[in-house]
């Protein structure tokens, strides 16, 4: 029960960075005093959250509020919600509430709507079990009391939105190794969808000769794509990721395991579905140039 449970649990003003609007213009002062109110409320409802008064949860709704969980089921009125944090409280002890708050718009002087995240700790510290909520507020013979909460699965944030260009490259690709030597390399997303890893690796007749990891993501303060690289034999750099057409440009800075500094420009371009190339250019080793690498041209392993 623990797992879809809850948390609406979230009441105002908890978070670092709550973002509110005036309940009317220029009405400064009694914006300030209604999230006093409101924060006052929710210090007392963890308060009884974290004793387990199921009883003293309930009364925080409205006589006849309402609770809905992730799975949509709707619990109707007092009597309802205090005999599921009954049961709940009764099969978890020792739990603690974190709230972050997204957001709180006063609609009306007596109408507030609250959207964030809950979290509930277990006393192990194990995992925590999390929900998006939005609650109605209202405000009823001078107290804030809960109208309505619902809850929804909680997704963690994501970039795939930002890397979602790069899904084309998702999967594994090979070059045709017709003098003996074979470039294979492997794109995957990783779970959260924030990045995709890419493992590389150059064989000369069955016989490993390079190799290495890379990792792409999102730079949100440079606001592009970029990359992480690691040879097996010790080098490193990093590169930015540019889109060109069909192509992606990557200008790429690294060190080798020797110490010297290197810089390139490596472009993938796509040719089609399961066909794409990867070639250098403007190498350079401790500022002198190298010569470019013609394109590879790969083909998807099926």
């Amino acid at each position: 029960m623990r797992k879809r449970l809850f948390l609406l649990l979230a009441l105002p003003l908890l978070a670092v960075g709550l973002e509110t609007r005036p309940l009317a213009a220029d009405d400064v002062a009694d914006k300030a005093k209604e999230e006093a109110a409101l924060l006052k409320r929710a210090e007392a409802f963890i308060e009884a959250f974290h004793k387990g008064d199921a009883k003293a949860v309930a009364a925080f709704w409205t006589a006849d509020g309402d609770y809905t969980d992730q799975e949509g089921k709707q619990y109707k009125g007092r009597d309802a919600i205090e005999k599921l944090f009954k049961g709940f409280f009764a099969e978890n002890k020792g739990l603690k509430l974190r709230i972050d708050i997204a957001s709180l718009k006063f609609v009306t002087a007596d109408v507030a709507i609250e959207d964030g995240t809950t979290s509930v700790i277990p006393p192990d510290g194990g995992p925590p079990s999390r929900a998006r909520y939005t609650i109605v507020h209202v405000k009823k013979e001078g107290q804030w009391l809960l109208s309505s909460v619902r809850d929804t699965p909680y997704t963690p944030p994501s970039n795939h939105e930002q890397l979602a260009g790069l899904e084309w490259l998702i999967g594994d690709w090979a070059s045709d190794g017709d003098k003996g030597e074979v470039v294979r390399v492997e794109f995957a997303w990783t779970e959260s969808r924030n990045f995709v890893i890419g493992s590389f690796a150059t064989t000369f007749k069955n016989i490993t000769i390079g190799g290495g990891t890379q990792r792409i993501g999102w730079d949100p303060l440079a606001k592009n794509i970029r990359s992480w690289t690691f040879e097996n034999n010790g080098g490193f750099g990093e590169g930015t990721w540019t889109p060109d057409g069909n192509k992606w440009v990557a200008k790429s800075t690294g060190v080798v395991r020797e110490g010297k500094k290197v810089a390139a420009t490596n472009i993938l371009t796509r040719i089609d579905e399961d066909t794409m190339s990867w070639e250098s250019k403007d190498r350079t080793e401790d500022g002198k140039p190298l010569p470019d690498i013609k394109p590879i041209k790969m083909k998807r392993v099926k």
